[in-house]
């Protein structure tokens, strides 16, 4: 008995031993914030926040990997304790929602293969490419349906998936599990920064607007008689659609498919009747707000491209204030075009929508007078974008009053010059530089040498072999002590309250292919000469140093304010991306106001991006003016349909009160038979009568 006894206490002695070695040598540390935040979680293991489970999301969390809001099925009280457990605010942000990108059913495709046992998209796009001769429509088989988490989507009758905007929840499952991309992940948000990718399945009219709007779909909301719908989603990225529908210089028009068949479908008399609709019923629409970020934003210009981008940032959740130079807002708009074109009480009415939506604005502030860009950082406004206008809005306020530096350090080459003629001899400063300008540029720099300035040089786009000089013109210059930066661009400006200290400019390589940055440099500058005639679009804000960019905001900021410069990211239309004054991009407010709202619209981007620390660029896949896209030449069966005619006012009418409006609206007849036109074309596809059918 004592034996046994014995035997069995050894026995433990040794095991309790071996568990105690065992738990220090298999031992596994679990954090216990880890364990806090998956014990919050739901313990779903849906798969909704883009991990294998409710652990791994935990992990991610604490690593900084997902926020505390990842949850999709735990709302927002669990996303409130979990921020909690982490120890940080919680911030709002828009809920997103899915949203099929095709609209061309596999029944009605030109060509569709059928794969006998596959019954999964993934697979099958692996065979010959996917299921039908447009390569990024849907294949039709659900997997994304067979996913979603949340029973949120369904095949429709055309075999294209339909979202139930009441039980998605945004979890992203379906974009990451269809191998055409053809489902993303959408908000107001999100459609007021999109840009037309390669990947993405667009109509040659929506590739052609230089607002970026999604032109099928409110045509499709008209032909369905949703106007107000209609102006919304055209409001998502062109705030101004009675002024555009009556003066745009509409390049979609001659994109659309129709001219292959008859005539363009007349976008623009639709973007009018739709906007009319919204006059006429006195009900504002607007596009939804993104939560509150208070974010103080000083756009400084009141014509199309600053008013565009104030709205657009305040639907970003920012609080912009527009500062413009006259007593009135609208630029160009109103002091540029004749009534019976574009009546006043048109352009007010979509001024003061802007101003409803939340926009402040505040007139007879000049930019370098009243206002400077040093006081709106000192201010504590956490961006400044100017948009002072066109060259057209520099000449029509030239010979007001004296020009002044409205920008720290930059003056128009052209004011230099003309002061100088007139008699003013002032140093323009100690290092000059002059970007652009061509053959005035040289003069200008011998000017600056003559008014001892210490350093001038002279940035040029182009190769020393293709520039507008000649081989003894710049070895001369050289001679005086002008330096020439060939095949370079101005990247940056960087100062200290009221004064330019330094410019960055890249070296920039060109070819066939693409544009690269060679290297970058530092100058010192004190006195920057555009050529162009206008000022730059720039972005300031304060600058910091690497070692301290981490920093909370919260820190007092020095006297005088550090401040750099960034350019909002190049538009379709640029022939190339570094630097400002990019070849392509608008320079005139009267040459399409369509392009001065475009740029507006990418203004508030840019500034929406560096805000919550995104990379201030445009996608690498983005559609450009250069950019080859499969298309067509020619369209059958299409049946011919006349375009409807604008009513317009009569001869006698016209001469009785020449004031009056000439063109006078579509009826909502003409505007839903005029809807009724479009294709409803997506890259290549149109609707055939009949299909063909491949194995």
């Amino acid at each position: 008995m004592l034996g046994g006894i014995l035997i069995m206490g050894t026995l433990g002695i040794f095991v309790g031993v071996g568990l105690a070695l065992a738990s220090k040598i298999f031992y596994v540390y679990v954090d216990p914030k880890i364990e806090a935040v998956d014990e919050a979680l739901p313990g779903a293991n849906c798969g909704g926040c883009g991990y294998p489970g409710c652990s791994s999301n935990a992990a991610a969390i604490v690593a900084g990997d997902a926020l505390p809001s990842s949850c999709v099925a735990g709302g927002p009280e669990i996303a409130e304790e979990i921020a909690g457990i982490m120890g940080v605010k919680l911030e709002a942000r828009e809920p997103d929602i899915a949203i099929p990108g095709c609209t061309y059913g596999l029944q009605i495709a030109d060509a569709r293969y059928i794969y006998n046992g596959i019954n999964d998209c993934r697979a099958a796009v692996l065979l010959s490419g996917g299921s039908k001769v447009c390569p990024i429509g849907c294949l039709g088989l659900g997997t994304c349906v067979q996913a979603c988490p949340f029973d949120a989507l369904s095949m429709g009758p055309d075999n294209l998936p339909v979202v139930d905007p009441d039980l998605c929840t945004g979890c992203g499952t379906c974009e990451r599990i269809c191998p055409k991309h053809i489902i993303t992940l959408t908000s107001h948000t999100r459609r007021i920064q999109a840009e037309h990718t390669t990947d993405e399945c667009t109509a040659p009219c929506q590739r052609a607007c230089p607002a970026g709007i999604d032109i099928p779909a409110y045509i499709h909301q008209i032909a369905e008689g949703n106007y107000l719908e209609a102006v919304r989603i055209i409001k998502e990225t062109n705030p101004f659609p009675a002024v555009c529908g009556r003066i745009c210089v509409h390049p979609c028009e001659y994109e659309c498919r129709r001219n292959l068949v008859d005539e363009p479908v007349a976008i623009n008399h639709l973007k009018r009747f739709a906007s009319d609709y919204e006059k006429a019923s006195k009900e504002r629409v607007h596009v939804q707000r993104a939560p509150e970020t208070e974010k103080r934003i000083a756009v400084v210009g009141g014509g199309a491209e600053g008013l565009t981008a104030a709205y657009l940032l305040n639907r970003l959740g920012h609080d912009p204030t527009v500062y413009e130079a006259t007593s009135q807002l609208g630029g160009i708009l109103r002091i540029g075009l004749p009534e019976n074109r574009l009546p006043r009480d048109v352009l007010d009415w979509e001024i003061n929508g802007i101003l409803d939506a939340g926009v402040q604005a505040i007139t007879n502030q000049k930019l370098g007078q009243n206002i400077t860009v040093d006081s709106f950082l000192k201010d504590g406004f956490s961006a400044v974008f100017v948009a002072t206008g066109g060259w057209d809005s520099q000449l029509s306020e030239r010979g007001q009053d004296e020009p002044s530096r409205a920008l720290p350090g930059v003056e128009l080459l052209i004011d230099f010059l003309l002061a100088r003629r007139a008699g003013k001899e002032s140093p323009v400063g100690k290092d000059v530089m002059i970007l652009g300008g061509g053959k005035t540029a040289l003069k200008a720099a011998g000017i600056s040498l003559k008014e001892e300035s210490k350093s001038v040089c002279v940035v040029i786009r182009t190769s020393r072999e293709k520039s507008h000089f000649s081989e003894e013109e710049i070895k001369t210059a050289e001679e005086e002590g002008i330096v020439f930066y060939f095949q370079s661009a101005v990247t940056r400006m960087i100062g200290q309250g009221a004064d330019l200290t330094h410019v960055e400019i890249a070296r920039i390589q060109n070819s066939d292919e693409k544009e690269g940055i060679l290297k970058k440099e530092l100058l010192p500058v004190d006195a920057l000469l555009t050529g162009s005639g206008r000022f730059p679009e720039l972005i300031y804000v304060v600058h910091k140093e690497e070692s301290d960019a981490n920093e909370q905001e919260e820190l007092e900021l020095p006297d005088p304010i550090p401040w750099e410069t960034l350019f909002p990211y190049p538009g379709p239309f640029a022939e190339e991306d570094i630097g400002i004054f990019r070849p392509g991009e608008v320079t005139s407010d009267y040459k399409a106001v369509v392009e001065a709202i475009g740029a507006g619209r990418r203004a508030a981007s840019s500034v929406h991006r560096f805000l919550t620390g995104e990379p201030v660029e445009a996608p690498a896949n983005m559609i450009r003016t250069h950019t080859k896209v499969l298309s067509l030449s020619k369209l059958e069966p299409v049946e011919e349909l006349p375009r409807q005619k604008m009513p317009e006012l009569s001869q006698e009418e016209q001469v009785a009160d020449p004031s009056m409006e000439i063109a006078l609206g579509y009826s909502e007849e003409q505007a839903v038979t005029e809807a009724n036109r479009c294709l409803k074309c997506g890259l290549i596809c149109y609707r055939r009568v009949e299909g063909q059918t491949l194995h």
